[in-house]
């Protein structure tokens, strides 16, 4: 098979994997060693205490589990609840949906809130069937912080007040893969049980690890959940890690590089990584606007910081401007999913990004829109992204002290 030859660098805004920094791929270059040697506790410690923070935790433990952040879905799951519990469940977009599908098929009694994909997580109609809930048959209460396919962000201190409100003693899990790193994340002030990430998206590595931090509740949940695991067994992995190390072989060149990324987030500080991303994300969607075209989330004040969803004219198919954009430009878009499909395409806004690549993802749209049929004024969106830069102040330059 012959491969087509390009010049230049590939673009990848894709939600996630992200672009992997120069420093963290340089830091998973090691040789392999002993995971059971005592000095691996000195690689795996800092990795699990720098992930606190942006967990936004103090007494949560963390787990890390070979796998995706699905991976750690299941490990939440089947180490807290039991067959038969009914849970409360949000659907509004690719991602939870698929939460709740996997929830049924670990036999859990899945009672879905069905919602417009473009909407946020119904924080009212939560509390009210909380209300409703005399008995307190709903065990766990899932939220997908931000839904990855349509570009929405929703609240989870809100989620908690409806519990607070209606003194229930559900679980709190939330899905925060595509947030936690990237957008503000508070475990322990939003009363969070079970917080999910992977390490391919706000932490700047390759996929490979599932990421869990379970409160003090949900270790306590550990004692009464009958649900089978082996690989997934949360108890015997934190008693692996406590020990300094893992129940079986691990990435270690992973770790690595996850080291590395958090010690890129330490130097910027997190309310800066927050700020960054909000400043790109708003400089996107002013030039999405700018270009006649609607986002799907439904209004502006849930709109993603990591990922927006743009919607294509009627006429032109979203699957077109993904495959101008990939054959053309060597731009990679994240494609719409389930009813997004040829309807929507996004752009990936999360990790290690700045302005001039955020510049590079609209010029790029643009000119792959205008291919595929779409009436849009070449440079506009990129005038518009480029007045909300002018306008904020530029990120200081990172300092990263060599670990």
């Amino acid at each position: 098979m012959q491969t087509k030859f390009r010049t230049g660098t590939a673009h990848l805004f894709i939600p996630g994997p992200t672009n992997v920094p120069a420093d963290v791929q340089r830091a998973m270059i090691v040789p392999m060693q002993d995971h059971r040697a005592p000095d691996f506790a000195d690689l795996l410690g800092p990795v699990l205490d720098g992930l606190k923070p942006v967990f936004g935790t103090r007494g949560g433990r963390i787990a890390l589990f070979p796998g995706s952040g699905t991976a750690a879905w299941e490990a939440a799951i089947t180490n807290t609840l039991c067959p038969g519990d009914k849970v409360l469940m949000a659907r509004h977009g690719q991602f939870s949906d698929l939460w709740a599908q996997m929830a049924q098929a670990l036999g859990l009694r899945v009672e879905a809130i069905d919602v417009a994909w473009g909407a946020p997580c119904p924080v009212t109609e939560i509390a009210r069937r909380l209300g409703a809930d005399r008995m307190g048959e709903i065990r766990a209460v899932f939220v997908t912080h931000n839904e990855t396919a349509t570009g929405v962000t929703s609240d989870v201190a809100g989620v908690r007040h409806a519990l607070d409100s209606c003194f229930h003693d559900a679980l709190l899990f939330v899905d925060g893969v595509s947030s936690i790193g990237s957008i503000p994340f508070e475990m322990d002030a939003w009363g969070v049980d079970l917080a999910i990430a992977g390490s391919q998206k706000g932490l700047m590595c390759p996929a490979g690890l599932g990421i869990l931090a379970a409160s003090p509740r949900a270790l306590d949940a550990m004692a009464t959940s009958t649900m089978p695991r082996s690989f997934l067994d949360l108890r015997a992995m934190l008693g692996a890690h406590d020990a300094g190390s893992f129940c079986f072989t691990p990435p270690a060149q992973l770790l690595h590089g996850l080291r590395a990324a958090l010690a890129r987030l330490r130097a910027e500080g997190l309310d800066a990584v927050y700020a960054r991303h909000h400043r790109l994300a708003t400089g996107i969607r002013a030039g999405i606007g700018a270009l006649g075209l609607q986002t799907v989330a439904e209004h502006p004040l849930f709109a993603s910081d990591t990922v927006t969803a743009i919607r294509t004219p009627q006429d032109v198919d979203a699957r077109e401007v993904i495959a101008i954009a990939r054959d053309r430009y060597n731009t990679h878009f994240g494609a719409g999913l389930g009813p997004l499909a040829g309807r929507a395409f996004r752009i990936g806004h999360l990790g290690d990004l700045n302005e001039g690549m955020c510049l590079t993802a609209l010029g790029i749209a643009e000119l792959s829109l205008k291919a595929a049929g779409a009436r849009v004024d070449l440079g506009a969106g990129l005038a518009a992204a480029q007045a909300v830069f002018a306008a904020q102040p530029l990120a200081p330059a990172l300092s990263i002290a060599a670990e």
